[in-house]
This record gives C-alpha cells, sequence and structure tokens, in this order.
C-alpha cells in the first residue's frame, strides 16, 4: 500500500467518514499487507473512547443489553462503536455473524458503527483484531466503543486487555450459578448486569454475586500486592502512596438487576458503568490500570511481530517438521527444541 493511500485512509477515517472505516476495518480484520501502517497513521487521533467490554455466558442476553446501551448512549448525543464477536465454526472456519441482527434498529444511523468479526479460532473471547478495529472506531470519533465477546467461561477474559470498563452480564435459570460466575468472571467484572431479572431466580443470582463480591474482596488485593490481578501496579517498587492506599478500596462491582428486552434496569445500568468511568479515571489505581492495560498491548504486539516475521521466515520448515512428527521420525518436543534455535532475523 503506498504512503498516499494510507495517508488517504487515515484521514477519512479521522473525519468520520463511514465509508474509509469500514475499508479500514476490513483490512484490519484480514490482516491485509499495510493495515498496520494505517493504525500507525491513525494513532494519533485515538485514546479517546470509552470502551466498555460485555461479556458473559451464552445464553445471557449480551447482544440484547447491548442494543439498549447503543440507544442510550446515543440519545446522550455519543457516537457509538460496536464490536461484536461470533464464534468461528471449527469445521468451516465460517462464522455467521448474528450478533447484529439484534442491533439492526440502528443501521440507519450514521452515529452508529457495527462491525462483526468471526473469532477464527482465537481463544479468549474475541479475536486477534478486536483490539486495532477499537483503534479504529476510536479514530473515527465514537465516544463510546461496545466490545462484545463471544460466550465465555470462566477464564477466556482476553476483554479485559481492550475495555477500560468491563460489563458481566449474568442471568437466572443458566444452571450453577456459582460455577458460571466464579474464578476469571467474578474478578474482571467492573460492573455486574443480571439481566432476564424477571425470571424466578434473580434474587438468587444477585445473592450468590453479592457474597462472592464480599468473600473475594480480601483475596483481590492479596492478589495485587503479589503482583497480580487489576490492582498489582499499585504494589509494585516505588509505588506512590497514594495509589497504595486507592488500591486498599479496590473499586467493588455493583450488581444491576435489568431486563434488556423491555429496557428495565437501564438507567441503572447506565449509571453503574458511568460511575466506574469516573473512577478509572480520577483515582490513581484507576491510572495504575490503565498502565498496565497499555503495558499488555505493547507486550502483544512484541509477540504478534515477532511471531508472524519468524513464521514467515521458517514456515516451510515447521511445515516440514509436522511431516516428520506425523512420520513419526520424530517427535513434536524434540522438533520444537530445533525450530526455536533457529535464528529468527
Amino acid at each position: 500500500m503506498t504512503p498516499a493511500r494510507v495517508a488517504e485512509l487515515a484521514q477519512g477515517v479521522a473525519r468520520g467518514e463511514v465509508r474509509a472505516a469500514a475499508r479500514v476495518c476490513r483490512l484490519v480484520d484480514d490482516r491485509a499487507p499495510g493495515h498496520d501502517e494505517v493504525l500507525r497513521a491513525l494513532w494519533p487521533t485515538t485514546g479517546r473512547a470509552w470502551v466498555i467490554g460485555v461479556t458473559g455466558n451464552p445464553g445471557a442476553g449480551k447482544s440484547t443489553l447491548v442494543d439498549r446501551l447503543i440507544g442510550a448512549f446515543r440519545a446522550s448525543g455519543e457516537k457509538v462503536g460496536v464490536v461484536a464477536v461470533d464464534p468461528t465454526s471449527p469445521f468451516t472456519g465460517g462464522a455467521i455473524l448474528g450478533d447484529r441482527i439484534r442491533m439492526q434498529r440502528h443501521f440507519e444511523d450514521d452515529g452508529v458503527f457495527i462491525r462483526s468479526i468471526a473469532t477464527r479460532g482465537a481463544l479468549g473471547g474475541l479475536s486477534r483484531s478486536a483490539a486495532d478495529l477499537v483503534r479504529v472506531l476510536d479514530a473515527w470519533g465514537a465516544g463510546v466503543v461496545l466490545v462484545e465477546t463471544v460466550g465465555v467461561g470462566q477464564d477466556e477474559l482476553e476483554v479485559t486487555r481492550t475495555a477500560h470498563t468491563t460489563l458481566v452480564v449474568a442471568s437466572p435459570g443458566l444452571g450453577d450459578e456459582i460455577q458460571a460466575i466464579k474464578a476469571g468472571l467474578l474478578e474482571c467484572a467492573d460492573v455486574f448486569a443480571v439481566n432476564k431479572a424477571d425470571r424466578d431466580g434473580a434474587d438468587a443470582t444477585v445473592r450468590d454475586l453479592e457474597l462472592m463480591i464480599a468473600l473475594g474482596g480480601e483475596a483481590l488485593v492479596a492478589a495485587a500486592r503479589r503482583g497480580l490481578g487489576h490492582g498489582a501496579a499499585a504494589f509494585r517498587p516505588g509505588a506512590p502512596t497514594e495509589a497504595r492506599d486507592a488500591a486498599e478500596r479496590e473499586w467493588t462491582p455493583p450488581i444491576v438487576k435489568c431486563v434488556a428486552t423491555t429496557g428495565v434496569g437501564l438507567p441503572a445500568l447506565m449509571s453503574a458503568l458511568g460511575a466506574h468511568h469516573r473512577w478509572s479515571r480520577e483515582t490513581p489505581l484507576g491510572e495504575a490500570r490503565r498502565r498496565e492495560r497499555e503495558e499488555r498491548a505493547i507486550a502483544d504486539f512484541l509477540t504478534a511481530t515477532v511471531t508472524d516475521a519468524w513464521l514467515r521466515r521458517h514456515g516451510a520448515s515447521v511445515e516440514a517438521a509436522a511431516r516428520r512428527v506425523v512420520r513419526r521420525e520424530t517427535d513434536p518436543w524434540a522438533e520444537a527444541a530445533a525450530l526455536s534455535r533457529h535464528d529468527p532475523e
């Protein structure tokens, strides 16, 4: 891609042109040649959007809730971008990309940009290109970018690497609530939405969450002291005293009951999300979390860059090694050790 074309696309996105943004999203999702140059050109115009990750178990009503959030943010005058991730078939490699069907009432709104993408086999609820698509929509002028993951389990939590605020959607009637919301999902949540609250069992789901949050609070602070979790940066050597004090007052996720199909509870949910947004911008621990997120982004870029470069240079060696392993001439451990000694330069 020529420098002139890169500049043309970047300028179009920065002017808020939908066609330019759609073109760049396609380049990024396909990892087409030149997509990284466009992303670098867009970088100075990013950093303004509030990124909200929406995750939770399959069937919890994430897409319907995202549709309601779009309407609420548009009513407040915000341009809204949406990255909706659908699972990819392990057999055909295809994806229905059906999440946008639940958001179709916004299709004619020039202030809403919805991009559905497939996971393409990536684990963690997001595809590899999701974070880059968020940057494109940020540069396009979205004040809020909603990132809806595929239905996830307990520890598929890549959305926390991208989102400023993570909304975990739970609902009654999905089986063992404690099993469904424990471990990683509990620890990554900034706000809980108990959707389908008009069903039996909603109050029990809320009580289970309240109990787990109460029991987990001390464990989260202890994990931060050991260098784990959201508050870890505040306990690094040399961290300011105020950051350490703020870590002791780790954000406690509020729990909001709602019914996405009717909009019941939406104002309370918007208020809870806004409160976390203010906390993340105005407290030392919120600043520490933003710094952690950028550190992880750099590490991810480094890993992807080195891996791609190595595979371009030694892809044929990997294929030859696979053939030897299939013929049982050697084993995967020996081949991996031999390949690791290849010079990536």
